[in-house]
C-alpha cells in the first residue's frame, strides 16, 4: 500500500469521524433544548418582572417628586403672601402712628393761627414775628411729612371735602353755595383727609 493510499484513507476516516461528532452534538442539542427552554423562559419572565418593578418604582418616585415640587411652590407662594402682607401691615402701622402724631399737633397750628389773627391789630411786632416764625417752621415740617391744607374759602361747597357749620345769606349772588368763611382749617395727609374743614356757606 502506497503512502498516498494510507493518507487518503486517513483523511476519509477523519472526515467520517468529524461528521459523527457533529451528528452527536446535534442530537445532544436537540435532546437538551426541551430541558433548557423552560429555564430560559423562566429567566426571561424574571427579567420582565424586574423591569416592570423598576418602572413602577420610577413612576412612584416621579409622582413623589412632582408632589414635593408642588408643595414647595405652594409654600413659597404662601410665604410671599405673608411677607407682602407683613410689609403692608408695617406700613399701615407706621402711617397710622404718623397720622395720630400729626393730628395731635393740629390744635397747635389752630392756636398759632388764632394768635396771628389777634396780633394783626397789635403793635407788638416782635410777638407777630415770633408767632409767625413758630407757625411757619411747624407748618413746613408737617408739610414735609405729607400734610396739606384743604382750600376752602371762596370754593364751592363740597360735602365730600367740607363740613358745613352753618349757612348765612350770601353777600353777593356769585357767593351762593360757596364757602364764605372757615371756622377751622382742614388738612389732608398723604392724599387722605385727616380733618375736615369747618366752614360757613353762603345761602
Amino acid at each position: 500500500m502506497s503512502i498516498f493510499s494510507i493518507w487518503q484513507k486517513f483523511c476519509v476516516s477523519l472526515h467520517r469521524k468529524q461528521q459523527e461528532i457533529m451528528a452527536e452534538e446535534k442530537i445532544k442539542e436537540q435532546q437538551e433544548q426541551p430541558k433548557d427552554a423552560p429555564k430560559q423562559e423562566k429567566q426571561k419572565q424574571k427579567k420582565q418582572n424586574k423591569v416592570e418593578e423598576l418602572e413602577k418604582k420610577l413612576e412612584e418616585t416621579n409622582a413623589k417628586l412632582s408632589k414635593e415640587h408642588d408643595d414647595y411652590l405652594r409654600l413659597m407662594a404662601e410665604f410671599e403672601t405673608f411677607r407682602r402682607r407683613s410689609a403692608d401691615d408695617r406700613l399701615n402701622l407706621i402711617s397710622t402712628a404718623a397720622a395720630d402724631t400729626i393730628k395731635g399737633l393740629l390744635p397747635v397750628l389752630d392756636d398759632c393761627e388764632r394768635a396771628m389773627q389777634l396780633l394783626e391789630q397789635s403793635s407788638d411786632d416782635a410777638a407777630k414775628e415770633g408767632t409767625a416764625l413758630i407757625y411757619n417752621k411747624l407748618m413746613d415740617y408737617l408739610k414735609s411729612k405729607g400734610l396739606e391744607v384743604i382750600k376752602a374759602k371762596g370754593e364751592v361747597f363740597d360735602a365730600e371735602l367740607h363740613e358745613a357749620v352753618t349757612q348765612i345769606p350770601a353777600p353777593s349772588e356769585d357767593m351762593k353755595g360757596k364757602i364764605i368763611d372757615v371756622i377751622q382749617t382742614g388738612y389732608t395727609l398723604g392724599g387722605k383727609i385727616l380733618r375736615y374743614p369747618k366752614v360757613i356757606v353762603g345761602a
